[in-house]
């Protein structure tokens, strides 16, 4: 039985989960903050004041015992999110709107849901998504309705796992950005995002288990990170104005050692924001309004 029909079968049975809810709660204390902004050399935030955007990503993490995690330094499969069987699991996208700040020292209470979950063929073979819906509240009300899709694929090597380049021309079809940021994609950055975000996948730090088993030519630079980069550098576009909505998706890997291009132009309602390398071709895509 190959790999689109096992999904195909497995679906009904994976479909049961939608629905499924969890609560957590988290601080975002002053280490926390600091410890973000050191990140990404941004100024501190004393308590009481606006806290950095996107620094609901390190709160709440899935905690895994050691000998609780499978060979990819994921949690074990089950619990909330459903046992899909294929090996590869990644942020594919999501959209964030934003409906109040959140604040250096407030509980943030996140309730999640199990939003869909649907199976599709693919270039590399079966892929399924599971949406998820994330609300995250403070003792002020709702702060951020975010919804998150988790890609579910098959193990690949060589190009396969690079997912797919776009053809060489296809950055000349796409206007040149009005703005052009670059960062330094080093070991020390994607260390440091791993331990905010407590996540331990090895594809971001582990270099031998990254190309040898996973068969990339580095270590991958994490999506949520490059989503963060593009949606404080919409926020520096617009006099420090963080957008009411925000949309990103991937496209393809980055990956560590060279510098991470970060893209802006202004379109009608907002930004056109993506990331990239070298050559220019989209990595990550984002909306922000």
């Amino acid at each position: 039985m190959d790999g689109h029909n096992t999904v195909d079968l497995e679906i009904d049975v994976l479909r049961r989960w939608i629905g499924r809810r969890e609560t957590a709660v988290d601080t975002i204390s002053e280490r926390l903050a600091a410890s973000f902004q050191a990140t990404f050399g941004f100024d501190p935030s004393p308590r009481g004041k606006p806290a950095p955007l996107a620094i609901h990503w390190c709160l709440a993490p899935a905690i895994a015992k050691a000998g609780e995690t499978e060979a990819d330094g994921h949690p074990a499969r089950g619990g909330f999110l459903p046992p899909v069987q294929l090996p590869r699991r990644m942020w594919a996208g999501g959209d964030i709107r934003f409906h109040d700040a959140l604040l250096v020292g407030d509980e943030v209470t996140r309730t999640s849901r199990i939003a869909d979950i649907a199976a599709k063929a693919g270039r590399t073979g079966p892929l399924c998504f599971v949406k998820v819906e994330h609300r995250l509240s403070t003792a002020r009300g709702l702060a951020i309705v975010e919804h998150q899709d988790v890609v579910y694929r098959q193990a690949a090597t060589g190009q396969a796992a690079v997912g797919g380049v776009p053809a060489a021309g296809d950055a000349e079809e796409r206007p040149q950005p009005q703005w052009r940021e670059s960062v330094m994609a080093d070991t020390l950055l994607l260390f440091r995002y791993s331990a905010l975000t407590f996540n331990g996948h090895r594809i971001h730090y582990d270099r031998d288990y990254a190309t040898e088993t996973e068969g990339y030519p580095g270590l991958v630079i994490h999506g949520p990170l490059q989503a963060t980069l593009l949606l404080h550098m919409a926020a520096r576009l617009r006099d420090g104005t963080p957008p009411r909505l925000f949309r990103y998706r991937s496209l393809r890997p980055l990956f560590d050692g060279e510098p991470l291009f970060l893209n802006a132009t202004d379109v009608e309602g907002g930004l056109d924001l993506w990331t990239s390398d070298g050559p220019g071709a989209r990595a990550m895509s984002a909306t922000a309004a």
